[in-house]
């Protein structure tokens, strides 16, 4: 077996976690016996800095080609000053567009290690498992028209929410189908007392839920999901929802998890995905050896189980990563005391030795 993937490390703290889930990558193709090339390009702000665009036609051409994607982190204030078009974020939704990477998988999974990290109290957290199924090139972010203007002597903008009945049945789809191999629920979230793409969108989904007789189906308001999320998380099991609430309540359910480093990304489409940590660029901690790499390195496990369908590889990244958050080993965002934690490299060899262990019983 063999497999391309195109890797971008970007910004900030992505070049450091990059290379750790690279290491990772690497080390698990050779125990499978799989050939692995990859290409590396600069993309976001380091890409404007080489050359002066966001994302190069020739590496969007090489995504297209790839087996699967790894993404570091885009953007930072330095860039702010750009205009919109030419900003590093600009590359992240181009590539979900070009590449129709139209679902989000981001799993919020509460370790038992970890269940006293979060600031809730452990007890409402402890054992949630959830996965937000979240729609990624409709909605708010790609809506037209799109402009901000002069009217008069105030400025004024606009951002159009825009959903075609076709986009929500796909996504739903995926919902749908992830809650069969789960506790056979979903949570489709909207403002369907408000919002006419809302009220679409609900009845949309009530539509697909036909198809799958055997999976509970509730709708929840926006508001209130946020407000459940830290009330009572572990009533959830698929939460299905457009791109921008899907935005928001993943960042607010890493904290269950205690830190948007442990949370991991898929972005799928039909023909090929990008893997990226949720946690973003974080240019306050660059280059210090202070960032997180685990949800950089879970990343690499979920290409694993959905690029290259090989979940017993998927698995070994994934103990290797409790087994070493079980032995007390911390970087300084889930450290509860604040002291005594490692950094993004030792963190990484740490998970490295665990792969080493939990491998003999896949030989």
């Amino acid at each position: 077996m063999s497999k391309k993937v195109v890797v971008l490390a970007g910004d900030g703290i992505g070049p450091e976690v990059t290379r750790v889930a690279m290491r990772v990558l690497t080390s698990v193709c050779e125990r499978f016996c799989i050939q692995l090339e990859t290409q590396e390009f600069l993309i976001g702000g380091a890409s404007i800095e080489n050359c002066g665009l966001p994302l190069k036609e020739e590496v969007l051409a090489a995504c297209k080609s790839a087996d699967a994607i790894f993404l570091g982190a885009v953007g930072g204030p330095k860039w702010d000053v750009l205009p919109k078009e030419n900003r590093p974020e600009v590359a992240l939704l181009r590539l979900r567009k070009e590449l129709d990477l139209f679902t989000n998988l981001r799993p919020i999974k509460v370790l038992d290690a970890l269940v006293t990290a979060s600031s809730l109290k452990s007890e409402v957290i402890k054992d949630t498992d959830i996965l937000i199924v979240r729609e990624l090139t409709g909605g708010i972010y790609f809506g037209e028209p799109k402009f901000s203007k002069m009217v008069g002597d105030e400025q004024m903008a606009v951002d159009t929410m825009q959903y075609q009945a076709s986009e929500i049945e796909r996504i739903a789809n995926v919902a749908f189908e992830a809650a069969r191999l789960r506790k056979k629920k979903v949570s489709s979230v909207d403002k369907a007392n408000i919002l006419a793409t809302s009220q679409l969108w609900r009845q949309t989904v009530n539509r697909v839920s036909n198809d799958y007789p055997d999976v509970v189906l509730e709708h929840i308001l926006v508001d209130n999901c946020a407000m459940q999320l830290v009330r009572n998380p572990r009533q959830f099991d698929v939460i299905l929802t457009e791109n921008m609430f899907g935005d928001i309540l993943s960042d607010e359910a890493s904290m269950l998890t205690g830190s948007l480093g442990m949370l991991p990304s898929a972005s799928l489409g039909n023909d090929i995905a990008l893997y990226e940590p949720v946690h973003g660029s974080a240019p306050d901690i660059a280059g210090q050896n202070l960032a997180n790499p685990l949800a950089a390195i879970a990343s690499i496990a979920m290409m694993f189980r959905y690029s290259f369908q090989m979940d017993e590889a998927a698995q070994l990244i994934e103990r290797a990563i409790e087994s070493v958050l079980e032995a007390g080993f911390r970087t300084s965002d889930i450290s509860t005391n604040g002291t005594g934690f490692l950094g993004t490299y030792e963190v990484g060899e740490k998970v490295l030795n665990e792969m080493d262990y939990f491998f003999l019983p896949y030989i």
